[in-house]
């Protein structure tokens, strides 16, 4: 394949992508549009709506970003590089707002512990501290990365980015990331254990939102290890076909997920009965109920 077919090639690719990119998301939000009118713009707001609303609509201006940069609409070389360093900052403030968004849950599956919370976020700090290292290392210098604008014709150009590093410094820099991750779906598993083998000995139903939440930690473990993989390998050498596959995983499944993980949890608090709601964490908490409730759930089921 000539350097020329080569080009066309990569540029089908991405505009396809692209495209595909724009209308899953956009049906993504449509989708959900009702739901978020209910459960997050007429009721009375909490720190879990503002969170839901950062990365509902940060995830969307990335993806839509990601979408558009390259040759779907022709971007200058300089402004490609400002809209790349967009999506990549962007990735990881929204990555770091939906992990969280899971401490906060194991905050109240732990029955609102404060050394659990206290601890959690003090492991978290290296964490964010990570991504911004990673950020500045990977994506903020022109020796490791830099635009360069294909010209097929005078009518037919795009954007695409040159990496000057090997995929070794983004594996290792994962994999505190992934630790902690671990970390967090080890402490759900434990939490879900203990609240089933107590309910397993009064014989009663496990409470479907401890079961929720954890189904949800192990969801976004299984996501953030998959992305994190795919952000690591695109510095490698991939076949044009692999990069941008991998590339419409990364611009769509997290903007996707993380959001619905939110909400499911608000509509499902909708359709229960619940005798009491904590004044603290309203969004989840049905279960962080004092003892009357735990007397009324005593109930077969």
């Amino acid at each position: 394949m000539s350097g020329l077919e080569e080009s066309l090639y990569a540029l089908e690719w991405n505009n396809s992508i692209s495209v595909a990119i724009i209308t899953l998301i956009s049906y993504e939000y449509m989708l959900q549009f009702e739901k978020e009118v209910i459960f997050v713009w007429q009721r009375q707001w909490s720190i879990m709506t503002y969170m839901y609303l950062t990365v509902r609509y940060l995830g969307i201006s990335i993806a839509m970003t990601c979408a558009c940069w390259g040759g779907l609409f022709y971007i200058p070389e300089t402004v490609s590089y400002a809209m790349f360093l967009f999506f990549q900052w962007g990735f990881s403030v929204y990555f770091c707002l939906a992990e969280l968004i899971l401490i906060l849950r194991l905050y109240a599956l732990y029955n609102l512990s404060k050394p659990i919370l206290y601890i959690l976020l003090g492991l978290f700090l290296p964490v964010v501290a990570l991504y911004i290292a990673i950020d500045i290392f990977l994506w903020g210098r022109p020796s490791a990365i830099s635009m360069h604008e294909i010209i097929i014709t005078p009518n037919i150009k795009y954007c695409t980015g040159i990496f000057h590093i090997g995929p070794m410094p983004a594996i290792y820099t994962s994999i505190p990331i992934i630790c902690y991750d671990i970390l967090l779906l080890v402490l759900a598993i434990t939490v879900l254990w203990k609240h089933l083998k107590e309910r397993n000995e009064i014989r009663m139903k496990p409470n479907a939102y401890v079961v929720m939440i954890v189904r949800y930690h192990v969801i976004y473990f299984v996501l953030n290890l998959a992305t994190q993989i795919f952000m690591a390998i695109l510095w490698d050498d991939l076949p044009t076909a692999m990069m941008y596959l991998a590339q419409l995983f990364i611009g769509t499944a997290p903007f996707i997920i993380v959001p619905r993980l939110i909400i499911s949890i608000w509509e499902t608090h909708a359709n229960e009965n619940c005798v009491h709601v904590s004044t603290t964490f309203e969004d989840c908490v049905c279960w962080t109920s004092p003892p009357a409730l735990e007397q009324h759930e005593m109930h077969p089921l």
